[in-house]
């Protein structure tokens, strides 16, 4: 049955410029001005949240553009009452587009007496009254499966891919793709396979929490141009240190591609001062000034790919299709050069 009524986003307060950036994507593709929806959200003194929808949404296919970054807190508390007052207003569906899922990296009991904080927070989203979720790059995977409704989650490697192709154009064959951890070999693995290049582990021992004790570089870097893969950079001491076990390896440079650029505390000046040459990240949270203006880092644009994700949910067409960067590059033209 043809859709009648246009998708309509609602932009929070966590990444407003994502928000405003996919909505020109959308009117681009459609030929019609889609704009994000006039409201307000603000705080009350005592720090409660409050929105206030200026117009009809009865009906509508909803779609709340809100990661779950800092203030992981307010953010997700901001995200739940927006979905609480479109389902009061009587939207027709309602869906989660949240690019940073926070509390992913608790996803599992590690110790005795922990909690399981992203099962609690799938909870939440649940009970707001959201029938789907739109993310990207889950730190586990298996938190899809936490969730009682449909979840979408986007990859970041198929525009990483493009984006090396570009950038690394006649020396792809210097390319080393490094896992900075055994447990990121699978999301490592599935880059190298995309743009045809070997891989290798940088192998880290913790004598405790927060602390690396040892690496170890396991494959030949010699000479190579290596680009370490993760999902999370956050205080970048362990990016950092793994850069430096690379180029004692004897890499002949490194470069970094993460999907979500956390960087709190000292890790945008611990970057400047590494030796890496580079570190790429994408819009997914929203940057500080002092990321933006940071010589090393670039940031790439999510908007395109999550535009045509919700235009794809809201035909009812594939989103799968959106993993292949072959699919991406007509959506990235302009951007990418063959």
């Amino acid at each position: 049955m043809p859709q009648v009524n246009e998708p309509k986003l609602f932009a929070g307060n966590a990444n407003p410029k994502l928000g405003e950036a996919v909505a020109r994507r959308m009117s681009m593709h459609r030929g019609i001005n889609v704009g994000l929806v006039d409201a307000r959200v603000e705080r009350f003194n005592d720090g409660e949240i409050f929105v206030e929808v200026f117009e009809n949404v009865r009906g509508e296919d909803m779609f709340i553009i809100q990661p779950t970054s800092n203030p992981a807190n307010d953010n997700l508390m901001e995200l739940l009452i927006i979905a609480d007052a479109l389902r009061r207003s009587s939207a027709s569906r309602i869906t989660a587009v949240i690019p940073y899922f926070g509390y992913a990296r608790q996803d599992r009991r590690t110790k005795a007496r922990t909690p399981i904080s992203a099962k609690l927070v799938s909870n939440l989203i649940t009970e707001a009254g959201i029938e789907r979720v739109l993310t990207m790059d889950l730190h586990a995977t298996q938190i899809q499966g936490f969730f009682d409704i449909p979840v979408d989650n986007l990859y970041a490697s198929p525009i990483f891919a493009l984006d090396i192709q570009h950038h690394f154009k006649g020396n792809m064959n210097d390319i080393m793709v490094v896992s900075p951890d055994v447990g990121g070999v699978a999301r490592a693995r599935e880059l190298a396979q995309r743009i045809k290049a070997p891989l290798s582990i940088v192998d880290k021992r913790r004598e405790k929490a927060g602390e690396v004790a040892e690496m170890t570089v396991i494959g030949d870097v010699k000479g190579k141009r290596c680009i370490i893969v993760d999902d999370i950079v956050d205080t970048a001491g362990t990016l950092c240190k793994a850069a430096d076990t690379l180029m004692e390896a004897g890499a002949k440079e490194v470069h970094s591609y993460i999907t979500h650029g956390v960087l709190s505390g000292p890790a945008v000046d611990r970057i400047t001062k590494s030796v890496m040459k580079s570190l790429v990240i994408t819009d997914s949270i929203q940057a500080t000034e002092a990321v933006r203006t940071c010589k090393d880092i670039r940031i790439v644009p999510t908007a395109p790919v999550f535009a045509q994700a919700i235009l794809n949910i809201w035909n009812g067409t594939s989103v799968s299709s959106l993993f292949d960067h072959a699919t991406l590059g007509p959506i990235y033209e302009g951007m990418y050069t063959p």
